[in-house]
């Protein structure tokens, strides 16, 4: 049986509907700033319960536009984690500033009580991660970012519909920025991301950012990026946003099924799951667990069709661009990170699987663990 990580096939089996809506786009010609941008723009601030919410280009330069909106300069640092994408350092160095690591917790979050040892007289803001989709404790880390005078942009771009009680994923801090890559819960047919706010300035400083710094055709106040969402993409994130919550209450099912299977146990001398904070909605955009002979058992699940991933094994601390920088970014004791690097294994949960396919994935676990 196959069991495959991309879902784009099936979510896009049908695209007569978007290719509708780009037929009639091609009688305005409204590339750039068309109206569907708006109605995208309107939907997903609505969705987030934030008062702003500005399409751009992708969710590493929504990070980066953010930093600048909220006063990151070159040469200060932010506090982040090394274990995660490189979208979110390469944000941090884009504005010229420097990351300050921080280790993580078991659910591979930042843990909070790290941040306050991390702070220094560079220090300017907190980049606290959404995870694979998951909570991070952003009640404690509001908390210190008050009584320490940081600034908070959330990493949420694989956390569209991630909540902590009724309260959105990017709606803590200054901002949050989200992706609509094509592998994100909500995607589109390319890069694309947005970022929301409830801050009217830094709502009015990205949307300078985001077109050049141009206040008109022909004034410029700051410069900036060529960093809009696209008006196609904007469409195609309008053809699927009806669809958000069942898209994430899918893929949380899987994962719930996958939860049940492995906590069995049977599975305790093998398999680790992460904690399950209580009254938060973790998204899923990624299914992720540690794993003892993690190597040998992803090669296992590949040779039997069911297409497992590993996010990522080299943690950015240890990157060829980190070690180059002299002086090198600041970290401290990052040993959890690098244990669960060697172990993370991610498992196929998207919303277009079976039934079928999920027990098959848990069953080539078993045999491989079991039998």
């Amino acid at each position: 049986m196959k069991v495959p990580y991309s879902y784009l096939r099936e979510q896009f089996a049908d695209p007569q509907p978007i290719l509708d809506a780009l037929k009639e786009q091609l009688s305005r010609c409204e590339f750039t700033f068309g109206k569907e941008l708006k109605e995208f723009e309107d939907r997903m601030a609505g969705y987030a319960g934030a008062k702003y919410c500005l399409g751009t280009s992708s969710g590493t330069v929504a990070l980066s536009m953010l930093l600048k909106a909220a006063g990151v300069r070159p040469g200060d640092e932010v506090i982040t984690v090394s274990q995660t994408f490189i979208a979110t350092i390469g944000s941090i160095v884009a504005v010229g500033a420097r990351p300050h690591y921080v280790d993580v917790l078991d659910d591979y979050t930042i843990d909070p009580s790290r941040i306050e040892e991390a702070v220094n007289s560079r220090t300017k803001a907190i980049m606290p991660v959404w995870y694979s989709g998951a909570p991070p404790r952003m009640e404690e880390i509001m908390e210190i970012a008050a009584r320490r005078g940081l600034s908070v942009i959330e990493d949420s771009c694989c956390a569209i519909g991630g909540r902590i009680g009724k309260k959105h994923a990017g709606t803590f801090g200054a901002g949050g920025a989200f992706s609509v890559h094509p592998l994100k819960n909500l995607n589109v047919w390319g890069d694309g991301g947005f970022i929301v706010t409830d801050s009217k300035e830094i709502h009015d400083r990205v949307l300078l950012l985001r077109n050049h710094g141009l206040r008109t055709r022909d004034e410029v106040d700051v410069y900036g990026y060529n960093a809009r969402l696209d008006t196609i993409q904007a469409i195609v994130g309008n053809y699927l946003f009806p669809s958000v919550d069942e898209i994430t209450e899918k893929r949380i099912a899987n994962a719930a099924a996958y939860d049940r299977a492995f906590s069995a146990s049977a599975f305790q001398p093998f398999i680790t799951l992460p904690p399950r904070r209580p009254h938060t909605r973790h998204v899923y955009h990624m299914y992720m667990f540690l794993a003892q002979q993690r190597d040998k058992l992803l090669a296992r699940l590949i040779e039997r069709g069911i297409e497992a991933k590993v996010h990522y094994p080299i943690p950015n601390h240890l990157q060829k661009a980190s070690l180059d920088q002299r002086p090198p970014f600041g970290r401290g004791d990052l040993s959890r990170t690098e244990a669960q690097c060697q172990r993370l294994l991610t498992l196929p949960v998207h919303q277009h699987l079976s039934r079928e396919q999920v027990e098959y994935t848990i069953g080539e676990v078993r045999k491989f663990y079991l039998e």
